[in-house]
């Protein structure tokens, strides 16, 4: 199937409250363009310096996720144009897209990376520390970021029911954390759910899925 088919064949399904996130790493600007006129607008990328060049090469009106792990050095590449960051799991880099914001003169959406997997490679707080972030006063002073939601990897397996039960506990995080600011309209997105796993992960709550080799296909990271 083309890239067009593939993605209207998982629009079509996708419940009216799910947002998709065309993962588009390591693909080429193509690729993106063929789900462009597909009528596709948001992409995720998980690394800033091939973002920026795609970002550079297409359309304006693209919302550009940033959806894999953020070195704080780099964020200031991203600043003018990201949409959301999907993986803030820190403080210190909350602070460091805040001051990047402000010099661009702009608020940045971001979700709070809440680790959900068991794997020790998989990024993310803890949901205490996603808690103590939020309750701070020095986050109270961050003017120029804005966290709407939570974001959760599940672990890599074929136990279905782990990876339900770790997509239950980010849905469970993030009812907990929009109980701490009931004044933040904008806490709506769990993203959760990737090719393999997004018709659980949307069961379980998931309001934003990142699919990437269902739409363009599986990746040859030695290109």
């Amino acid at each position: 199937m083309s890239i067009t088919s593939q993605l209207h064949a998982i629009k079509s399904a996708l419940p009216e409250q799910v947002t998709l996130v065309a993962v588009s790493k390591t693909k080429p600007v193509s690729d993106l363009m063929e789900a462009y006129n597909a009528g596709q607008r948001i992409f995720g990328e998980n690394k800033i310096q091939e973002m920026c060049d795609k970002y550079e090469q297409m359309p304006k009106d693209i919302q550009w996720h940033m959806i894999g792990h953020v070195q704080r050095n780099k964020v200031k590449y991203m600043a003018p144009f990201v949409s959301l960051i999907h993986g803030v799991d820190n403080f210190k880099l909350l602070k460091e897209i805040n001051k990047q914001a402000k010099a661009n003169n702009r608020t940045i959406p971001c979700l709070l990376q809440i680790k959900i997997a068991e794997e020790t490679s998989k990024f993310g707080m803890t949901i205490d520390e996603a808690k103590a972030i939020l309750q701070s006063e020095d986050f109270a002073a961050l003017q120029h970021i804005k966290i709407t939601g939570v974001m959760g990897m599940a672990t890599f397996t074929d136990n279905t029911t782990q990876v339900e039960n770790e997509f239950k506990t980010l849905k469970q995080a993030f009812s907990q954390l929009e109980s701490l600011q009931p004044e933040n309209d904008a806490f709506k997105t769990i993203s959760m759910g990737m090719s393999g796993d997004y018709k659980l992960a949307i069961t379980c709550g998931s309001t934003m899925i990142r699919v990437g080799s269902s739409i363009f296909g599986e990746r040859n990271y030695n290109a």
